[in-house]
């Protein structure tokens, strides 16, 4: 792909060498770093953790992918490190982190208006839209939520996390089975749980869930299986 690469001294030095103070959190990918490149741009860098297994995969995903999608309402790759062990990818920083935190976390108390919520879940329509219909590729997501949607100084969402991400080679094909399930329990399509079946609709149902914790502000309780548990959808 036409990504740029950097090297690893630009990113340690934006990163002030990977400090806890830069740290702004880990995923399944590893941790991530806020950083400041020379000309003042800042950045924000996930660092491949070396205990992660799939984290690999993921990796070669994010590049392959994202390097050739462009959209407002998806997060933007700047560029990637590899050096020997090393394996990183470089993001544009948005200051305002993920929407989770905003309607379950730490920013709670940020008062998102009507207004505000329902540009964000627009917001994230345009980008899914974009992924399924409009960019050249048909791209399934497969792990739409909260903490994958990031939120710009203005508030505006942007997807981001696409290393479960699919490709639909053929425009004839519908669905794909894939025998193992990504993603995250509470926000996936039954017929993907329980049997590994995916297709746009999968992402349109994550997108439903998301949308209803948007307007409710509660967190959907199916965050696993149990036959017990009262969640959102059922209410």
């Amino acid at each position: 792909s036409d990504l740029p690469v950097m090297d690893l001294s630009t990113i340690a030095a934006a990163t002030n060498g990977f400090s806890k103070e830069n740290k702004l959190g880990e995923g399944g990918f590893g941790p991530v770093y806020r950083g400041v490149l020379d000309g003042g741009a800042e950045i924000a860098v996930k660092r491949l953790s070396a205990r992660s297994r799939q984290g690999a995969a993921e990796f070669r995903n994010e590049v392959e992918l994202i390097a050739k999608l462009q959209h407002r309402n998806l997060v933007r790759l700047l560029g990637c490190c590899v050096d020997k062990d090393e394996k990183m990818l470089v993001y544009e920083y948005l200051p305002n982190r993920s929407l989770d935190a905003f309607l379950f976390g730490t920013r709670k108390t940020a008062h998102l208006d009507w207004k505000m919520r329902q540009s964000i879940v627009v917001g994230i329509a345009r980008g899914l839209l974009y992924l399924h219909e409009d960019s050249c590729l048909k791209i399934v997501h497969r792990d739409l939520k909260a903490s994958n949607v990031l939120l710009d100084n203005k508030m505006n969402p942007k997807i981001s996390d696409f290393g479960m991400a699919m490709i639909f080679e053929d425009e004839e094909i519908e669905v794909i089975n894939t025998g193992h399930v990504v993603g995250t329990y509470g926000y996936m399509a039954p017929e993907y749980a329980m049997g590994g079946v995916f297709s746009v609709k999968s992402d349109v149902y994550s997108f439903g869930v998301l949308v209803l914790e948007i307007l409710s502000g509660q967190r959907n309780g199916a965050m696993y299986l149990q036959e017990h548990q009262h969640t959102l959808i059922q209410d």
